[in-house]
């Protein structure tokens, strides 16, 4: 009866030492812990950065090409840079799928005008 009983006792003793032991482990940042969509997240950002970057250079390049007025660049880099501060606004808290959607919808918008402006044959300026 007696080994009985200290069998036991050392089995629950070394049940417990090793949840003891194991829990400071599980307890530790790794998988479980990080958000679920990081990667992804990272990918959106990466994409939304590419795209502002994008637009500037094509209203950068529309005005060195003559294709719009300096007035008509100088009316759309405000409003990639007004994007740019917005993305910056939105990400410190990362984005959620409606502020994706505002700041893509602006991009295209801005791309549609710049499509316009380089369109409308307004070549006085020359």
């Amino acid at each position: 009866m007696r080994k009985v009983l200290v069998s036991i006792a050392l089995a629950s003793a070394t049940v417990a030492s090793t949840a003891v032991v194991v829990s400071p482990a599980m307890a530790q940042p790794g998988r479980g812990y990080q958000q679920p969509n990081r990667g992804h997240q990272q990918a959106i950002h990466r994409e939304i950065r590419q795209d502002i970057n994008e637009l500037e250079r094509r209203i950068q390049q529309a005005q060195q090409r003559r294709t719009i007025s300096p007035r008509e660049a100088q009316g759309l880099r405000r409003e990639a840079i007004q994007i740019r501060q917005l993305y910056n606004r939105f990400s410190r808290n990362g984005l959620d799928r409606r502020e994706v959607r505002e700041l893509e919808q602006r991009i295209n918008r801005v791309h549609r005008q710049l499509r316009f402006q380089q369109r409308d044959w307004d070549r006085r300026w020359r």
